[in-house]
């Protein structure tokens, strides 16, 4: 495998409308990003008709093998970071309990047990949010367990979980400047 000679951003989109155009761009603003898309995300994107255009700079890695080959990266020091946002509930609850059986939660199991710094934006935060549906903005009122799911991934290791996308920007920000001071 060729070394990558500037370590990127990894950003895993999973199937949320939740904040996914925003998301999107935020991803644009980042250099050296490769972008792991899920099969639901793949879908969102055709459901809400979201722009895709990307930067050339951004690699596109969809979830179309069984083994999720691309998360192999992790391993040889291609990524500083990980951003899984926005993230579903479904993909909240197997992160926290280590089922990684998609392009989403493989790389994020990876990102762990390769000490990579993440940072996860999970949809469901609060009792009660407004997202946007395809056809509009609506009211939905997350389960407990999905609250408490979100909780639980506060405890794992190297993992950054923010609940608002003033938060996200600002994590992401504040890696960015980690990023620039010299390693000590």
């Amino acid at each position: 495998m060729k070394k990558v000679h500037t370590p990127r951003w990894g950003w895993a989109l999973t199937g949320s409308g939740h904040f996914f155009t925003e998301s999107l761009d935020m991803i644009r603003t980042l250099d050296h990003v490769d972008l792991f898309v899920s099969k639901a995300a793949a879908e969102v994107v055709k459901m809400y008709k979201h722009d895709f255009a990307l930067p050339d700079n951004i690699r596109v890695f969809k979830d179309v093998t069984a083994s999720s080959a691309p998360v192999g990266n992790f391993y040889y020091g291609v990524y500083h970071t990980l951003v899984l946002a926005p993230a579903t509930s479904n993909t909240i609850a197997k992160c926290v309990f280590g089922i990684s059986d998609n392009l989403a939660t493989n790389v994020f199991a990876q990102a762990g047990k390769c000490r990579v710094q993440t940072i996860v934006f999970p949809c469901d935060t609060a009792p009660e949010l407004e997202t946007r549906a395809p056809k509009g903005m609506v009211k939905v009122y997350p389960r407990r367990i999905d609250l408490e799911n979100s909780e639980r991934m506060k405890s794992f290791e190297a993992t950054t979980v923010v609940e608002s996308l003033k938060a996200l920007e600002e994590a992401v920000e504040a890696r960015k400047r980690e990023l620039l001071e010299p390693a000590g």
